[in-house]
């Protein structure tokens, strides 16, 4: 990792002209005509298994989906009326996504 000699930033490549490395910040460009090279380090030899793209991080109830009829559900609340009425809670199934709410 290289620094910005006027500005101490951190030197990235430039996008004109990859050989040279570029402050962001100040505008200074190297004169070196150096290749530079990125890596990117993982542990598992550069293979990344993706499980599932969406990481709920709702808190989870005991509700029946209409739909499936699955007894665990995540839920959230929501104003969607006016301030002096009670918050709308949703509803999400944790096995087929589907979403209901509740006017309780």
């Amino acid at each position: 990792m290289m620094f910005c000699p006027k500005c101490k930033s951190i030197l990235l490549p430039d996008k004109i002209n990859p050989k040279r490395i570029r402050c962001n910040n100040c505008g200074y460009t190297s004169r070196d005509k150096k290749g530079i090279v990125l890596k990117e380090k993982s542990k598992s030899g550069g293979k990344i298994e993706v499980i599932d793209k969406t990481i709920e991080t709702l808190p989870k109830t005991e509700s029946e989906c209409p739909k499936c009829e699955n007894k665990q559900a995540y839920y959230w609340l929501n104003q969607t009326r006016s301030s002096d009425e009670a918050e709308t809670q949703f509803f999400m199934c944790v096995k087929c996504k589907h979403r209901w709410r509740s006017y309780d």
